[in-house]
């Protein structure tokens, strides 16, 4: 088991590679990379992202199969469900590192945003259900001057839903606040950047 620092550390690394365009060997590896997870796998991280296609989580931290535990849903929203996937990882493997994993522009935030301001009844139930989740934490930017700049009020409507997902995860299981007080386990938020590639950890 790695430390949740150490953990980060290899994930900003990975990160700096993506960005650079440099070849993890590993991933050049898959066939023997295979073999040796049959039966087992240790992942170092565990990484709650949103489901958006341009925001793989393996491919932009640079790492390979069996190295990432990842748990992937529109707008990086916690549900149940995924509350539950966390706590499994980070219980049966001993990961001790959770990333809230968010993006610029993203479509579920955009879409929370038309909502408030435009009130809609065509939605269907199950993509409101995600707009609900999303709507508490950013309904009150829109009380503020960020209101007269969209691209502002974006970048801090997406920050301001994963720093809630963060605070969900620390604060919604006790079997996770357990593991932050006594074993070491760390939630952290960060958000990629669809347009340079770097993932900016911010909620630390």
């Amino acid at each position: 088991m790695i430390s949740a620092k150490e953990a980060l550390e290899r994930l900003q690394e990975g990160n700096k590679r993506f960005v650079q365009g440099v070849p993890n060997d590993r991933l050049l590896n898959s066939q023997e990379r295979r073999s040796e997870l049959v039966n087992q796998q240790n992942p170092f991280a565990i990484i709650l992202g949103c489901s958006d296609s341009r925001v793989p989580a393996e491919i932009i931290f640079n790492q390979g199969l069996g190295d990432l535990f990842v748990i992937r849903v529109a707008g990086n929203i916690v549900a149940p469900s995924h509350i539950g996937s966390i706590e499994f990882a980070a219980e049966k493997f001993g990961t001790r590192l959770v990333v809230v994993l968010g993006h610029s522009t993203c479509g579920a935030v955009l879409a929370t945003l038309d909502e408030l301001e435009r009130p809609s009844e065509q939605r269907s139930p199950n993509l409101r259900a995600i707009v609900d989740y999303i709507r508490p934490s950013i309904a009150e930017l829109l009380e503020t001057d960020l209101r007269h700049d969209k691209t502002a009020l974006v970048h801090h409507a997406v920050r301001a839903n994963v720093r809630a997902s963060v605070n969900h995860l620390r604060h919604g299981s006790r079997i996770l606040e357990n593991l932050m007080q006594n074993d070491g386990l760390l939630v952290v938020g960060a958000e990629y950047s669809l347009a340079t590639g770097k993932v900016d950890f911010f909620d630390e």
